[in-house]
C-alpha cells in the first residue's frame, strides 16, 4: 500500500499517547518496539485554545512522531495546568492511549458532522503556524478521542519527514529535530 494511499483524507494515520517523561517514553518505546527516531521533541504552545467552546489558556507540551510501519504514533508529555482534553482523559499522572487522528478534507464540516453525532469538540487550538486542529470526545465510541487535521502541507511534512527518518535511521540519535 503506498504513502498516498495510506494518508488518505478521512484515515486514521496516527495514534496518540500522553506520557509523563517523555525522554524516559521515548528511549521504553525504542527499547521494547525497536521504532526509532523520534521527530520533534520542543515544547510547543497551542494558542487561541477553546474548551469546550469557551477561552481557556493555551495548552503547553512536548511532543514527538515516530513511525512504525504505516501508522504514525505521537507521544505527548504535557506541560500546562489548565483543562484540555488531555487532562479529560487523564487527570493527574495517568498516561495511555489518548487519540486517534485522521486528516479531513473539509475539516469545519468533519468537526461539525462528529458534533452533530453527539461527539462534542472538547479542545480546539491554533498551532504555531496559523493551523486549527481540534480533539472530540469519542470516548464512548473508541475508548478516547479523535483529532482532526484539516488538509495542510506542513501537517502532510511532518507525517513525511518521520517516514524519511525511520527509513534512513541508523539507530544514532534518538530524538531528532523538525526540519
Amino acid at each position: 500500500m503506498g504513502e498516498e494511499r495510506m494518508m488518505k483524507a478521512g484515515r486514521i494515520v496516527q495514534n496518540a499517547y500522553v506520557v509523563r517523561d517523555l525522554d524516559a517514553a521515548c528511549a521504553q518505546w525504542h527499547r521494547m518496539t525497536g521504532i526509532g527516531p523520534f521527530v520533534g521533541g520542543v515544547e510547543v504552545v497551542l494558542d487561541q485554545h477553546r474548551y469546550r467552546g469557551r477561552p481557556a489558556d493555551p495548552i503547553r507540551l512536548r511532543g514527538v512522531f515516530v513511525q512504525s510501519g504505516g501508522l504514525n504514533i505521537e507521544l505527548i508529555q504535557l506541560l500546562s495546568d489548565g483543562p484540555c482534553a488531555f487532562r479529560d482523559m487523564f487527570p493527574g499522572e495517568a498516561e495511555g492511549l489518548h487519540h486517534s487522528a485522521m486528516f479531513c478534507d473539509d475539516y469545519a464540516a468533519e468537526r461539525d458532522r462528529w458534533s452533530a453525532a453527539g461527539y462534542p469538540v472538547v479542545s480546539e487550538f491554533t498551532t504555531g503556524f496559523g493551523v486549527s486542529i481540534c480533539y472530540i470526545d469519542t470516548r464512548p465510541l473508541f475508548g478516547h478521542f479523535l483529532e482532526l487535521y484539516p488538509e495542510d502541507p506542513i501537517i502532510r511534512g511532518m507525517y513525511r519527514q518521520t517516514v524519511e527518518e525511520a527509513e534512513g535511521w541508523e539507530g544514532k540519535q534518538l530524538i531528532v529535530p523538525w526540519r
